[in-house]
C-alpha cells in the first residue's frame, strides 16, 4: 500500500470515527500533498510524500516553540497534536550512531575536505536520510566533521 494510499484510508477511517481532529490533519496533509503535485505537474511517489510530510512537522515544531513562547499551551498542545499524527506516516528514524556513520561514509565517497564542500556532503546525504533524520541536525554532524577535519 502507498503512503498516499494509507492516507486516504486513513482519513475515511477518521470520518467514520468522527475524530475531527485527526480528520482535520489528514485533510491539511493531502491538500499539501495535492498543492504539490499540481504545482509540479506530477504525481508524488512515497519518497515525496515523506518530505512534504517533513516540511510540515517542521513548521509545527517551529510554532510549538513560539507558542510556547508566548505562552499559548492550548496551541503549542495543538500543534503537538498535529505533529505526532503526522509523524507516524515517517519511516522510523535512524539513530544517532547511524547517521554519524552516514555522515563519514558520504565525507570519504565525496572526498571532502573542508566546510566549503559540506553541499556536496548535503546533497549526497539527502535522498537517504530525508525523512528519516533531522537534517539540522545531519547538517551540525557534518559541519563538526568538515571543520574539525579542516
Amino acid at each position: 500500500m502507498t503512503l498516499k494510499t494509507r492516507i486516504n484510508e486513513d482519513v475515511k477511517a477518521a470520518m467514520r470515527a468522527r475524530d475531527a481532529k485527526t480528520l482535520s490533519t489528514l485533510r491539511l496533509l493531502l491538500a499539501a500533498i495535492k498543492q504539490r503535485e499540481v504545482d509540479e505537474r506530477i504525481t508524488l511517489d512515497d519518497d515525496a510524500i515523506v518530505a512534504v510530510i517533513g516540511k510540515m512537522l517542521k513548521q509545527r515544531r517551529d510554532s510549538i516553540t513560539q507558542y510556547a513562547a508566548a505562552g499559548r499551551k492550548d496551541l503549542a498542545d495543538a500543534e503537538q497534536f498535529e505533529s505526532e499524527l503526522l509523524g507516524a506516516y515517517l519511516p522510523a528514524s535512524l539513530s544517532t550512531e547511524e547517521i554519524v556513520e552516514a555522515v563519514a561514509q558520504a565525507i570519504a565517497e565525496t572526498g571532502a575536505a573542508s566546510p566549503a564542500d559540506m553541499g556536496k556532503v548535503m546533497a549526497q546525504l539527502r535522498p537517504g536520510l530525508a525523512g528519516r533524520a533531522d537534517m539540522s541536525e545531519v547538517s551540525r554532524l557534518v559541519k563538526m566533521r568538515l571543520v574539525a577535519g579542516a
